[in-house]
């Protein structure tokens, strides 16, 4: 509604619920309207929610990115803007380690796409102020309630950007995009959380760790530190825009990602029991993104395993 009353009524806008994994549903709505641009943002972000769920993160990150860009190149769509996050760095959790995979995908299936008919970009950054689950509005109601604020640990850092900014990046990113870059959003310097809590706490009138008590969960699941950007052997080249910058990044051959995706999707489809089928999947992961070392989850055992041999 918003949309449609900011143009007038002139522009068409179509919403549609649809499952990113629904081959049929995808295809029948892309086949209805043959789109220009795809801009990719649906995937499940939640960190310790897929350290839980590893299937469901692998078929909507990994395997739903897969059929909407294959699809994507069948039909002709003349971009493609992946979304994807800063957590896809030297990953510790499953969500992350998806997220890299699709990147990898994207990547290597627009320098497969002989005819470069479709051009696939990705666009990599932290997190976004006020979008769901971000730690303000978190923070704001349990100031309001009196206390305590809860950070995970007292040295987490975070990058952060607003929603306008986030948005206005992706869209100028895969305008800009010539096909298989990586572009990175300057995000300035991150944000340690327990500052950013005292600093709210501060400014509804209270004074931290006197009026409104601080308290330290521990890391989640599959949770780190910081985050990062670029992984240890990437690195940049700038672009005409002063925020937006590529990732030199390590190419991967199509034909071995295909592979191990569609392994990962044999194992999904063949399961027998859900705690077999995720460490398997998992031990996957970890053999097409090698730096992908789990932390503070169940997968560790794998790492130690893996350390042995």
């Amino acid at each position: 509604m918003e949309l449609a009353a900011s143009q007038g009524g002139i522009v068409k806008i179509k919403p549609y619920v649809a499952d990113i994994t629904d081959k049929i549903r995808i295809k029948s709505i892309i086949d209805n309207h043959k789109p220009e641009i795809i801009y990719h943002a649906a995937a499940y972000k939640h960190v310790p929610f897929m350290e839980d769920n590893v299937t469901e993160a692998v078929k909507c990150n990994i395997i739903g990115t897969k059929y909407l860009a294959d699809k994507a190149l069948q039909s002709g769509v003349q971009k493609f803007v992946m979304v994807s996050t800063d957590k896809a760095v030297n990953p510790t959790n499953v969500m992350g380690c998806s997220k890299r995979i699709a990147e990898i995908y994207v990547q290597s299936l627009n320098y497969h796409n002989s005819t470069n008919a479709t051009k696939f970009v990705t666009t990599r950054f932290g997190n976004v102020l006020g979008s769901n689950g971000s730690v303000i509005p978190y923070f704001k109601k349990q100031i309001a309630q009196g206390g305590p604020v809860t950070v995970t640990h007292p040295d987490i850092t975070r990058y952060f950007m607003t929603i306008s900014e986030a948005c206005e990046l992706v869209i100028e990113a895969g305008a800009m995009g010539n096909g298989g870059e990586i572009f990175l959003f300057d995000m300035g310097k991150s944000v340690k959380i327990v500052d950013l809590a005292k600093k709210m706490i501060k400014l509804s009138g209270y004074e931290p760790f006197q009026d409104i008590e601080i308290v330290y969960t521990g890391l989640r699941t599959g949770e780190k530190l910081y985050e990062e950007l670029l992984a240890n052997k990437e690195d940049t080249i700038p672009t005409h825009h002063e925020k937006i910058l590529i990732a030199k990044v390590k190419k991967y051959d199509f034909e071995k990602i295909n592979l191990q995706i569609k392994a990962l999707e044999y194992n999904l489809e063949n399961q027998k029991s859900e705690s077999s089928v995720e460490y398997r999947v998992v031990s996957i992961m970890k053999d097409i993104v090698p730096e992908f070392i789990s932390n503070s989850s169940r997968f560790t055992a794998i790492d130690d395993e893996r350390k042995r041999l």
